[in-house]
């Protein structure tokens, strides 16, 4: 709620005895100045709690009528649960296709991003050092590459994506299924390779992955949800609202309400180009409004932006079959979407980022 801060000066009227209705002085009020605005402070909902407030499509002057269109091609697309906040507050929160605020649903690699703000976190309790060497923390013989080329290999390169393995071989992490191509630094290829980064915090802090992303990150914001194991990967699975506190702190630039959970400093470096071979990638945060990007399992180059219908100053984590976190800084929005695929099964970007802008844009401009 806006609050409205007026400073009203003192008036003091001047009386002089003895003087006629003619000759009295005239009295000048000055003018009421003008209101001093203080916009929406940042919301941040309880911890524990089932509370979140909320703000009307209407407070914010969007079009009402292009929400029931947003929500039917929501359904129609295989979502199970969407949501918008504006400045930490829901405006849109949807349930469908047989899901509810309870359910919990994998976040995929949309996942990727909580290994990111866990890594940061570790950088900021200088439990490590993401310009340091990984087997510095897991030792060596982590790969099949020589010595001399394991040694390249920062944490950096780990959350951006540009370790030089072969991407080819699958997301397998024993030291068998990572082997050289490019030395690191000078080849990006999405790889499930970034889970070592795990391992890196585990060992750096002296506790299981689990425990240190619960104590550090999970219950300081009150999510929901666990890791899971599937195979080769370790997969988050949680309702949509703690997808959505999740986003809220990263667009909160890593606080929540006046804890500094994530610095600032990190959260600014990973949610910008960090590497010279692909503009629209971060810390496994994919980044719009760049002159180019490039695609899982592939070393094309491709012109243009990301995500055209989107604005350019958003940033966002990408999940297999479509789970999305898209943050806004320009808009103050965070959203959210979690489902099955739209349309073809994908590892991240899809054809329907860029239809549901069109559509989100049809609702908030």
């Amino acid at each position: 709620m806006n609050r409205l801060f007026y400073l009203f000066p003192f008036i003091f009227l001047l009386l002089f005895a003895n003087c006629s209705s003619e000759d009295t002085d005239s009295v000048l009020i000055p003018e009421e100045e003008t209101p001093v605005i203080v916009d929406d402070p940042l919301y941040f909902p309880p911890l524990n709690s089932t509370t979140w407030e909320t703000k009307t499509i209407s407070e914010l002057n969007w079009n009402a009528d292009q929400l029931q269109p947003l929500l039917t091609y929501l359904e129609e697309k295989n979502t199970k649960s969407f949501i918008i906040l504006h400045k930490g507050k829901i405006v849109v929160e949807s349930y469908m296709n047989g899901h509810s605020a309870t359910s919990p649903w994998y976040w995929a690699s949309a996942g990727k991003t909580l290994t990111t703000a866990v890594s940061g976190i570790a950088q900021d309790e200088n439990l490590l050092n993401l310009n340091n060497k990984v087997s510095d923390y897991i030792g060596i013989g982590w790969t099949s590459a020589t010595l001399e080329k394991e040694n390249l290999i920062t944490c950096k390169n780990l959350l951006s994506m540009t370790s030089g393995l072969d991407d080819s071989l699958g997301d397998g992490i024993s030291p068998s299924e990572l082997q050289y191509v490019a030395d690191a630094g000078t080849r990006w290829a999405y790889h499930g390779v970034f889970l070592k980064m795990q391992d890196v915090i585990a060992s750096a802090s002296n506790q299981t992955w689990d425990d240190y992303f619960n104590a550090k990150l999970k219950y300081r914001i009150g999510m929901t949800g666990a890791w899971i194991a599937n195979g080769n990967l370790n997969v988050y699975w949680s309702t949509t609202r703690s997808m959505a506190r999740f986003g809220l702190l990263i667009s909160a630039n890593g606080t929540w309400e006046n804890t500094q959970i994530v610095s600032s400093t990190f959260l600014n470096e990973a949610t910008n180009t960090t590497q010279n071979v692909n503009e629209a990638y971060g810390y496994l945060w994919w980044l719009n409004g760049k002159n180019s990007y490039h695609l899982p399992q592939s070393q094309f180059e491709f012109s243009g932006e990301l995500i055209p219908n989107a604005p350019q100053d958003m940033y966002c984590a990408l999940g297999r079959d479509d789970q999305k976190i898209y943050i806004v800084p320009s808009k103050d929005l965070v959203v959210i979407r979690m489902g099955n695929s739209a349309d073809d099964t994908n590892f991240a970007l899809s054809n329907f980022d860029n239809d549901l802008w069109e559509k989100l844009t049809l609702l908030i401009n």
